[in-house]
């Protein structure tokens, strides 16, 4: 998969660089590999949940960052002696470290995470503040009226 440039479209857009940036992310993304598996969902009109699938990982292997508009969701396995391990006759549970990222809208921000049954839930809250959200502005009536026009019925009766 080839690389879209999106360098002549900078040089010519004013305050579109963070479309760009989401478009090169996701770009970036597409090409690389898909571990762990994960699914998000839409629970409310403002609620997400990102569950991803981390089986085989311990809570204090995981860390979650959550910065303006980015969710870095990374694993570490622990160094675990041969004899603490066993000997595995078939290794089929991945055991490799990774990193996910998810980006996410303005305003969202990270509620709860929870491990359990190899499941790592994170749910996700949309909050725009009072001054960002839309408003009706009510229509008033208190200019003053505008001076009717006298009509002169002397001129009408000439």
């Amino acid at each position: 998969m080839s690389r879209f440039d999106f360098t002549p479209y900078r040089r010519s857009t004013i305050g579109f660089d963070r479309l760009f940036d989401l478009l090169e992310a996701n770009s970036r993304q597409a090409s690389s590999e898909n571990y762990p598996p994960f699914n998000l969902e839409r629970l409310a009109e403002d609620r997400y949940r990102i569950t991803l699938a981390v089986a085989g990982f311990r809570a204090d292997e995981i860390e979650i960052t959550a910065q303006q508009n980015l969710l870095l969701v990374s694993g570490r396995k622990g160094e675990e002696s041969e004899a603490a391990r066993g000997a595995f006759l078939h290794l089929g549970i991945a055991n490799r470290s990774f990193e996910r990222r998810f980006e996410l809208a303005d305003f969202v921000r990270v509620e709860a995470a929870d491990l359990a049954d190899g499941l790592l839930v994170i749910d996700l809250v949309r909050e725009v503040p009072d001054a960002m959200k839309p408003r009706r502005i009510a229509i008033g009536g208190n200019r003053p009226a505008e001076p009717a026009i006298e009509h002169d019925d002397r001129a009408e009766a000439a």
